[in-house]
């Protein structure tokens, strides 16, 4: 298997991020700090993997199940439509005659729409479950967690030390990304 350049890139921005944490931790800190920023490091990165790879598995299972025949309908839209209306929010849409719009009727609409969005917003949670459900996340979790009590515990926990190593892979996406724009 064959890796990509762009995850090539991002691993190399965390090594050398972490590098410079650990060279700052042994030259101007203690052991201790230094225990700190990589238990929270190790967390952190252990959480973003698990939740990379738990919605990378969530698409890749919608686009298995993607219905190509509703596609079709949208591609039969000629260029007018597609300036009109990019997102085809309106397709499915019946206008309705203004004199004809009272007050129950326009309730009625609404209470339609909500219902659609309602159904939506649930089947989306459903299908997403996964990803966030995952058990890379919760093992990655429990990591985070195991790891603060054990260095509170032991009264080895320097909170700055602990949020700085957790800013390491927000940072780290972050330089990545702006690497990637160069």
């Amino acid at each position: 298997m064959k890796i990509n350049q762009s995850i090539k890139n991002f691993a190399l921005v965390f090594i050398v991020l972490d590098l410079c944490l650990i060279i700052y931790a042994l030259v101007f800190n203690t052991p201790i700090w230094l225990l700190n920023t990589q238990v929270a490091f190790v967390s952190s990165l252990l959480i973003t993997i698990a939740s990379f790879l738990s919605y990378r598995k969530n698409i890749n299972r919608r686009l298995s199940n993607l219905d190509l025949s509703k596609e079709i309908k949208t591609q039969s839209r000629d260029k007018v439509d597609e300036i009109d209306d990019p997102y085809d929010l309106y397709t499915e849409y019946e206008e309705v005659p203004e004199e004809e719009l009272t007050p129950e009727k326009i309730k009625e609409i609404i209470t339609e729409e909500k219902s659609k969005v309602k159904k939506n917003s649930v089947k989306n949670t459903i299908f997403s479950a996964t990803g966030f459900l995952s058990i890379y996340r919760i093992l990655g979790y429990g990591t985070l967690i195991f790891g603060f009590f054990a260095l509170n515990n032991n009264k080895l926990f320097i909170p700055i030390a602990f949020i700085i190593g957790l800013g390491i892979v927000p940072i780290g996406v972050l330089f990545s990304k702006l690497l990637e724009k160069k």
